[in-house]
């Protein structure tokens, strides 16, 4: 079995006198099994494990031990990892089986699939103001909305663009990237509808998203 080692999740700031910015350095190395692919990453918000897509897995590292404490498997083409820490659930984006595979966030049990409404099921989030889980499907063009309380599918959002990474601000709002058009949009995820589409200048084909929700 070959393994690959996961640093980059564990990096720490190293300040120096030299430079104004702190420098970093690495801190710890965890082996990981199997040499597949990766995508996104999840940290459970205040627990101490980091999921990690791998794939046709998700792997689970415990980040105080620095080891792997389980996995998800039979999730093929796995993409994106949605934590619903109030539900005590989580969800799986599986895009060559167009699933989204939920799980016990405790035991890491599988309970359900969920068949989405386009193709190629990409990034996943979970929106905690309205208690909705979305996916943004790659080839459909489109997003799914689930009610993460009843595990149904409750409406798609057309985007008319591949869409790409997405973050929710906890406040009504969820932002995604549209790939091939260059933007930005800007979703109400009570509504089920695109609020605005804001273009990038000067960024072509944008993929990763980053919110400061604190900083605003």
């Amino acid at each position: 079995m070959r393994f690959t080692t996961l640093i980059a999740a564990l990096l720490l700031p190293c300040a120096t006198h030299a430079y104004a910015s702190p420098q970093y350095r690495i801190a710890h190395e965890v082996s990981l099994p199997g040499d597949e692919g990766w995508d996104y990453l999840a940290l459970e918000p205040g627990g101490h494990r980091l999921f990690i897509a791998h794939g046709t897995r998700v792997l689970v590292v415990d980040t105080d031990k620095l080891a792997v404490a389980g996995e998800i498997a039979d999730t093929p083409g796995v993409h994106g990892i949605a934590l619903a820490p109030d539900l005590g659930r989580g969800y799986i984006s599986a895009g060559r089986a167009g699933l989204v595979v939920v799980f016990d966030l405790h035991t890491l049990a599988r309970l359900k699939e969920i068949k989405t409404t386009g193709e190629n099921p990409d990034a996943i989030l979970y929106d905690a103001a309205s208690q909705r889980v979305f996916t943004f499907n790659g080839r459909g063009r489109n997003a799914t909305a689930v009610d993460a309380r009843t595990d149904a599918v409750i409406g798609t959002i057309a985007l008319d663009a591949k869409p790409e990474f997405a973050v929710a601000d906890g406040k009504g709002r969820i932002y995604v990237n549209l790939e091939d058009k260059s933007s930005l949009a800007v979703i109400d995820p009570r509504k089920l509808s695109v609020i605005s589409v804001w273009p990038i200048s000067g960024c072509q084909e944008p993929s990763g998203l980053a919110l400061d929700a604190a900083g605003g």
